[in-house]
């Protein structure tokens, strides 16, 4: 499975989403709205097409989808 900027994006917005709850829960209340921005992180990215968490893997080099993976090869002489 290889992890594209799609796939973890979902992964860390579902893990955030998971976690805040748990925090929300168990130490304090104030914790739900990091839920809340989490989901209307989600919910304008879905409009807009842009997300601050994307524009930061892509930046750390994590492959879109779709895209092949980038191979270096030298050039040949």
């Amino acid at each position: 499975m290889r992890f594209t900027v799609e796939r973890s994006l979902r992964l860390l917005a579902g893990f955030f989403v998971l976690l805040s709850l748990a925090l929300g829960y168990w130490v304090s209340p104030w914790w739900f709205l990091f839920t809340a921005f989490v989901g209307l992180n989600l919910l304008q990215s879905a409009f807009t097409d842009w997300c601050p968490m994307m524009t930061l893997l892509r930046k750390l080099g994590m492959p879109e989808s779709g895209k092949p993976a980038s191979t270096h090869k030298p050039a040949a002489a």
